[in-house]
C-alpha cells in the first residue's frame, strides 16, 4: 500500500472489534470482551475512521462528540481518540491522512468548532495545528508532611467510603457542577461514566480496585468525591512504600476540597499521595509546609478547526477590537485575517481585509484558547508577531481565564 492507494473510510460494524485490538495492540494493550463492549457503546461508527490493507484494518482515529467548558461558556467539541497506525505501515502518510479527512469533515459538514486531543507523544500534533491549552500539576505529596494550617474551614460535613453502584449517581451530581464552571472539564455522558469508572483488573497495573469516597453535606447533598487506590512501590532501602494513587478529585466547595484532602491525607498505611490537578492547585496553601508536594506538568492540546465560530464561542476577559493574521497550513479555510470583536464578554469573529495586529498560527491560538498558555508567554518564543503597539497585552489580557484551565484525573479524554 502507498500513499496514493489508501482512503480512510468510516469502520461497518462487523469491523469495530478487529479495529479496536488493532488499536489498542499499536499502545501495547489488550482488550478484554468486556472492555471492547464497553468501548463499542461509547463509540460512533459515522465518526471512525480506519484504514485497510486487504481487509485487514492497519490504522483508525475516532471522534467523541463532547462539550467542554471555556471561559465564558460551553463549546461542542471533537475529542480525539484511539489515534493508531500499525507498525508495519508507518511513514506513509496514513496518519497525515486521516487527519485531514477527519478535520475537513468537521469543517464543512459544521460540526465541533474546535478539537481537543491528549497525546501519547506530544510532537507529532503540532503539524496538525494542535497546541498546548492546559498546563496541570502531576504532584507527589508526603502524606506525613500534610499538615493543614491553623484555622482551615473544613465545613461541617463529612467523607464516607461508598460502593460504587451507589457513589455513582452522586460523583455524576458533583461532577457535572463542577465541570461547568471549570475551563477544559468536558462533559459525560451514560458511555463515557462506564468506561471511566470501569475496574478492569488487568489495567490497574499491580494497584488495588477504586476506591469511591463521597464527601457528603449533613442533609445528605453530595459536593465532592475523590476516587483512588492503593499500590506499593520499592522504598530504595529494600522495603516498599505504600501509596495512594488519587484518580480524580472533584469539589463544589472549598470546605469540600479541604475536607477531601484532610481524609486523603489520613488514609493508614500510605507514605505518598500521588495527584493530578491543576497548575494553581489549591492544596499547597492549605498547608504549613507547602514543600509537602513537589510537582509536574502535563497537557491536552486543543485546535480551532473552525476558527470563527470558536472564537466567537468563548468568552473575554476585557473587551477587544482585534485583527488576527493566521496561519493555517492543514486546515486552509482558517488562514488570513479575521476581526475578532469583544464586548461585556461575548464576541463576533468575522473574515476581514483591515490591517492585521497580530500575526500567528492556529496552533498558538489552540494553546492559549482556554486562558491558561498566555500570547505573551507565546510571543516572547517568538511564536507571536505583535503587527500594532499593545495589541499583543490587550490580546493577552482578554483570552486568559479567571483561574488556570485544567484536564481532570489521569484519563484520556473522549471515553473517560
Amino acid at each position: 500500500m502507498t500513499a496514493s492507494e489508501f482512503q480512510p473510510r468510516c469502520v461497518a460494524e462487523h469491523e469495530f472489534v478487529p479495529w479496536a485490538r488493532m488499536i489498542a495492540d499499536t499502545y501495547g494493550l489488550d482488550r478484554s470482551e468486556r472492555e471492547l463492549a464497553d468501548q463499542r457503546a461509547a463509540t460512533d461508527l459515522t465518526r471512525t475512521l480506519a484504514v485497510f490493507d486487504e481487509g485487514e484494518p492497519v490504522a483508525g482515529v475516532s471522534v467523541y462528540s463532547r462539550l467542554l467548558t471555556v471561559p465564558g461558556g460551553v463549546l461542542p467539541a471533537a475529542g480525539i481518540a484511539s489515534v493508531g497506525v500499525a507498525p508495519t505501515h508507518r511513514r506513509r502518510g496514513i496518519l497525515t491522512a486521516m487527519m485531514r479527512t477527519q478535520l475537513t469533515d468537521l469543517y464543512e459538514q459544521r460540526r465541533e468548532p474546535i478539537a481537543v486531543l491528549r497525546p501519547s507523544e506530544a510532537g507529532i500534533y503540532g503539524r496538525y495545528g494542535y497546541g498546548p491549552a492546559t498546563v496541570g500539576n502531576r504532584m507527589r505529596c508526603d502524606r506525613r508532611a500534610l499538615r493543614f494550617r491553623p484555622g482551615t474551614d473544613f465545613g461541617d460535613g463529612g467523607v464516607r467510603l461508598r460502593q460504587a453502584e451507589r457513589a455513582r449517581p452522586l460523583l455524576e451530581e458533583v461532577y457535572d457542577r463542577v465541570r461547568t464552571v471549570t475551563a477544559g472539564w468536558p462533559d459525560r455522558q451514560t458511555a463515557h461514566w462506564t468506561v471511566r469508572l470501569a475496574d478492569y483488573p488487568h489495567r490497574r497495573g499491580g494497584a488495588t480496585s477504586l476506591r469511591y469516597a463521597v464527601h457528603e453535606e449533613r442533609d445528605g447533598r453530595a459536593t465532592g468525591y475523590a476516587l483512588y487506590r492503593h499500590r506499593s512501590e520499592p522504598d530504595g532501602r529494600g522495603g516498599s512504600a505504600g501509596v495512594l494513587q488519587v484518580e480524580e478529585l472533584a469539589a463544589c466547595s472549598r470546605q469540600a476540597y479541604a475536607a477531601l484532602w484532610r481524609f486523603l491525607a489520613g488514609v493508614d498505611l500510605v507514605t505518598w499521595i500521588d495527584y493530578e490537578g491543576a497548575v494553581d492547585e489549591p492544596l499547597p496553601h492549605l498547608l504549613v509546609e507547602r514543600r509537602a508536594v513537589n510537582a509536574a506538568l502535563y497537557r491536552l492540546w486543543l485546535r480551532p478547526v473552525d476558527l470563527g465560530r470558536a472564537l466567537a464561542g468563548r468568552g473575554y476577559g476585557r473587551d477587544l477590537d482585534l485583527v488576527l493574521d493566521v496561519r493555517d497550513d492543514f486546515c486552509p479555510w482558517n488562514s488570513g485575517r479575521h476581526r475578532l470583536q469583544a464586548q461585556d464578554g461575548r464576541a463576533v469573529c468575522a473574515p476581514t481585509t483591515a490591517p492585521a495586529d497580530l500575526r500567528l498560527t492556529v496552533a498558538e491560538l489552540g494553546a492559549a484558547f482556554l486562558g491558561g498558555t498566555s500570547l505573551t508567554s507565546l510571543a516572547a518564543a517568538g511564536l507571536v508577531e505583535e503587527l500594532r503597539h499593545g495589541a499583543l497585552s490587550a490580546a493577552s489580557a482578554a483570552f486568559r481565564g479567571a483561574r488556570e484551565p485544567w484536564y481532570p484525573g489521569g484519563w484520556a479524554f473522549p471515553l473517560y
